[in-house]
């Protein structure tokens, strides 16, 4: 009854929920989602260029090498956010085909940050930096079809 009401007075569309004008209202376009992928990106290859460099300080280079080739991971995972959303890009991440190579990747940031702040080893801190480029190259590679 409440349906032909509607149509019979003109308002045949349903009106739009609270929810669904929050999601519009929320919702990035293509171009500035594009844009927000290539900043993030490129801040992620900027804080990994800037470790790298800053690794050949005394004492406290390796310590920063780890914490900006981190924070530069980091960076560049989250730049896949602004292409498929926060939501799905977490869907996607802890999907059962791409289950261990996540757990890995984010195991190994955790402890490189955690061997450079609290256990102050450096030797350990590089050993996850390598560890975390093969975890990152391995999640990377599980997007790709066929490819694992």
């Amino acid at each position: 009854m409440d349906k032909l009401k509607r149509v019979l007075s003109g308002r045949d569309a349903e009106e739009p929920s609270g929810l669904a004008e929050v999601i519009d209202a929320t919702s990035l376009g293509w171009g500035t989602r594009v844009k927000g992928f290539v900043a993030c990106f490129a801040i992620g290859c900027l804080c990994s260029i800037l470790g790298s460099c800053l690794l050949w300080i005394p004492k406290k280079g390796l310590v920063l090498f780890a914490v900006f080739y981190t924070l530069g991971n980091i960076a560049s995972l989250g730049s896949t956010m602004f292409l498929m959303g926060p939501v799905k890009q977490l869907k996607r991440m802890f999907e059962p085909t791409r289950l261990i190579a996540t757990i890995v990747m984010l195991l190994c940031l955790i402890l490189t940050l955690c061997s450079a702040f609290w256990w102050r080893k450096a030797g350990l801190a590089l050993l996850f930096c390598i560890l975390q480029f093969f975890a990152m190259a391995w999640y990377s590679i599980s997007f790709i079809p066929y490819a694992r």
